[in-house]
């Protein structure tokens, strides 16, 4: 019979498989220094030849680069999930920003339900925490903060979930945000009566994970985009009347 005798598994791969599942639950983020060599070592209990050779293996396969005189980092798994070209195409199509906004509806409310239901405490905790800079952030108002710790939040939330797919997918739609394809979110945090109420929405979104409830984590998330699509669509008909003021001005200036 096929049978194998089985032996011990070497150190070096036991390392290999801690690394590798701290980047997949991302625990590790793209571009995070780990330790130094000699801190990672004790903090793995294991001896820097066995560290060395993982780390080696681990960036023999694109997962973890090496920076001279910096340390060692983890590489930049994302990518992008989207063709320079097509990436292009959404920036110029208005279509393209609203079915983005459905598509995070969907996937965020899901997120926001199970992170509900599977978020450990300590997760709970970091979204708290991402909340208050939030809270201080507005008080400051600086439209940038808010609209990085916007971000900041909403994957805190994705992280909670679970979901190791989910989370990577969406960290990619993510990086498209804040490269201003889709839309520019800090222009939507310079209106305060914008500002005051996208506060309330994710103070709601907050509450209701704390309080650990599905139902009413899902429908804050909800509501909130279904507010920031609504916010989009009133900027788009301000922007093309506008538009059309503006070539009738110039029209009459030039028959004038």
């Amino acid at each position: 019979m096929p049978f194998q005798p089985v032996t011990p598994e070497k150190l070096s791969t036991s390392v290999t498989r801690q690394i590798e599942k701290l980047i997949l639950q991302g625990i590790l983020r793209p571009g995070e220094r780990l330790p130094s060599e000699r801190e990672l070592a004790e903090r793995l209990n294991v001896s820097r030849p066995s560290l060395r050779e993982s780390i080696a293996d681990l960036s023999e396969r694109g997962l973890l680069s090496s920076r001279a005189g910096a340390g060692v980092y983890v590489a930049d798994v994302l990518g992008s999930a989207f063709s320079d070209a097509l990436i292009q195409l959404f920036a110029n199509h208005d279509e393209a920003v609203f079915d983005y906004l459905s598509f995070r509806r969907d996937m965020e409310g899901l997120a926001a339900e199970r992170a509900a239901r599977l978020a450990s405490d300590t997760d709970l905790k970091v979204i708290n925490t991402v909340f208050e800079r939030m809270e201080a952030a507005h008080q400051k108002r600086n439209p940038g903060d808010e609209a990085a710790l916007d971000a900041e939040f909403h994957l805190s939330i994705i992280e909670a979930s679970h979901n190791v797919i989910m989370l990577h997918m969406m960290r990619s739609m993510y990086q498209l945000l804040r490269e201003g394809v889709f839309y520019n979110r800090q222009i939507m945090f310079r209106q305060r009566t914008t500002r005051a109420t996208l506060l309330d929405q994710h103070r709601a979104i907050n509450d209701a994970l704390q309080a650990r409830e599905p139902e009413a984590a899902r429908k804050a998330v909800v509501d909130h985009l279904t507010y920031v699509e609504s916010c989009l669509a009133d900027n788009r008909k301000a922007e093309a009347h506008e538009a059309v003021a503006r070539q009738r001005y110039e029209h009459t200036l030039a028959k004038g």
